[in-house]
């Protein structure tokens, strides 16, 4: 099968619906996938990425009180590896403590914002332990301080943004969107679940579409995410380069200053007739129920519906996807209703990790091989349905660790960037 026809699979499996550009199918499946554009790696270094060591992944530029970060990897759909999440901890320190630095912009380059983390390195490493550790701690650990910076942010989103790349765009002050932007959470339909802080934000979103985002992995364009409040403005993509522009003359921070040139360039939003937002009363009447079991007969019931012919791809996206996977991503959610920031990521941590490890399932790992390694689309769960999965295992994932082996993040305003993991209890 050619690359363009399983893309086409792929996207039709996760309830996209493809659209006849052989480059946006490839670049979705790029972008969910994790796939990357370079050689594998080989068997003896494991979970170690092929970056060239001198290629700019991250560029920062500083410009009177502006500064700019540049996610440059566009060949590779600027996704973030260890070296990224290292350069962006540095950038953003540097720049909070700098009196200088008043505004930051944040951009991806090429046609991607970013396309998230690298499924493939964790694949790769599956077999040595805990090889991926260091970059989930340095990722969930800058995520609290993108979360709570102190200088004013503002993303300029194009192009794709799922993932933990999407976490640098929601939490930002500002986040400016097109109409080529795209955003999605499927971790779940992998055996894998919503983090970088995002058991926490789809929680807190209107009604019950956080549920609806975790569990389907349904994705969202610009418009919707400005709806949605998961960005603030639409501007056109021909604006964009014109807008930082601007953004970069206004030479401050202030946020009112900025918020109105943003203004000056953005456009009311109106959503389609067909979008999702628009099936609120459905997704809050079935994505409310205690279960994921519940969740799915409630959804098909509706489906029996005139009108409904949108649930059917959908369903079956859901009743594909890793049971796993959904039971704990449903959960977490649930959680990070009554959670704060720093609680959430601490919880996600745990759930990376025992995920990797494998405690209770190696669903994501089977996940990954059958849409990014072996390409079948055809996953073979354990367990294979939801009613083998019990709920005592899942419990399990969600367990405290040890106080030292826990998340550390610094909530008092005094040692806000301690809590490094060259200083945690896993460098020692």
């Amino acid at each position: 099968m050619n690359l363009i026809a399983l893309t086409k699979q792929y996207l039709q499996f996760h309830c996209f619906q493809a659209s006849t550009s052989p480059f946006y199918l490839f670049i979705c499946f790029c972008a969910v996938c994790g796939f990357r554009l370079y050689q594998s790696v080989p068997a003896n270094q494991m979970a170690k990425e092929v970056v060239n060591p001198d290629e700019l992944v991250v560029v920062g530029e500083e410009l009177d009180h502006v500064r700019i970060i540049t996610l440059n990897r566009p060949r590779h759909l600027n996704v973030i590896s260890s070296k990224v999440v290292s350069l962006l901890a540095k950038y953003l320190e540097k720049w909070e403590r700098d009196e200088q630095a008043q505004l930051i912009l944040i951009k991806g380059a090429g046609r991607a914002f970013s396309a998230g983390g690298d499924l493939k390195m964790f694949y790769e490493g599956r077999k040595s332990k805990d090889s991926c550790l260091e970059v989930v701690y340095r990722m969930y650990w800058l995520c609290y301080h993108i979360h709570t910076y102190k200088k004013t942010q503002v993303a300029l989103v194009q192009g794709i943004s799922m993932g933990g790349g999407a976490s640098l765009m929601v939490p930002m002050k500002f986040s400016v969107v097109t109409e080529k932007t795209v955003f999605a959470t499927p971790e779940a339909s992998i055996g894998f679940h919503v983090d970088c802080g995002f058991s926490y934000m789809l929680s807190h979103l209107p009604g019950h579409l956080g549920e609806y985002l975790a569990l389907t992995g349904a994705r969202l364009n610009g418009k919707e995410l400005v709806v949605a409040g998961l960005a603030t403005h639409f501007v056109p993509l021909e604006k964009l380069p014109e807008l930082e522009k601007r953004l970069i003359s206004l030479n401050v921070g202030d946020e009112n200053a900025v918020k109105a040139t943003i203004e000056e360039f953005s456009l009311h939003v109106q959503l389609d007739e067909d979008s999702i937002l628009n099936k609120k009363q459905i997704i809050d009447e079935c994505f409310s129920k205690d279960t994921v079991a519940d969740i799915i007969k409630s959804f098909e019931v509706e489906a029996s519906k005139e009108g409904n012919e949108w649930i059917g791809p959908v369903l079956k996206g859901l009743k594909r996807s890793s049971p796993t996977g959904l039971k704990i991503t449903l959960r977490s959610i649930r959680e990070g209703r009554k959670q704060t920031l720093a609680e959430s990521l601490k919880k996600e941590f745990r759930l990376t990790m025992n995920i990797l490890r494998t405690t209770i399932s190696a669903d994501v790992y089977e996940g990954i091989r059958a849409l990014t390694i072996d390409k079948d689309n055809a996953p073979k769960w354990d367990p294979p349905i939801l009613d083998q999965v019990d709920d005592e295992k899942i419990d399990l994932v969600f367990q405290p660790f040890a106080e030292d082996l826990e998340l550390k993040v610094p909530e008092q305003e005094d040692c806000r960037w301690d809590g490094k993991y060259e200083n945690s209890a896993y460098a020692k």
